[in-house]
């Protein structure tokens, strides 16, 4: 399975908005779930949001539910972690991952290759 890259990630002001993208190959886009996790300081790994194969189930945790988005587009053959009203305590390392199996979910053993991540800094 492909390596997915991220992109999007940057410098910004608490409750601003930015969107990261997840590319990959076309045959692990159209056979693959996906998820964002995040690399807090401190070595603090958490789970943001996954998505099917389909699209049609999402999961979002509770931290982000009402701020982020979760999507995927078969156009551009990219997923998505649209990102509102960012705060501090968004600041991370967010990191794109893929299960081949269709996993939909908060365990990250589940996925099967990982993005080199995309940094978010949030300035209050």
């Amino acid at each position: 399975q492909a390596q997915p890259v991220e992109s999007g990630g940057g410098v910004v002001q608490a409750g601003d908005s930015l969107r990261l993208s997840c590319t990959t190959s076309e045959r692990t886009f159209s056979s693959s779930s996906m998820a964002w996790f995040r690399l807090r300081p401190r070595n603090l790994r958490d789970f943001v949001a996954a998505i099917s194969l389909s699209g049609r189930e999402a999961y979002l945790s509770t931290s982000v539910v009402g701020r982020f988005n979760i999507s995927r587009d078969n156009a551009t053959k990219t997923w998505y972690l649209q990102m509102n009203d960012v705060r501090p305590e968004d600041t991370a390392v967010y990191h794109c991952v893929t299960s081949r199996t269709g996993y939909v979910g908060t365990n990250i053993r589940e996925y099967n290759a990982w993005g080199q991540g995309t940094q978010v800094t949030v300035s209050s």
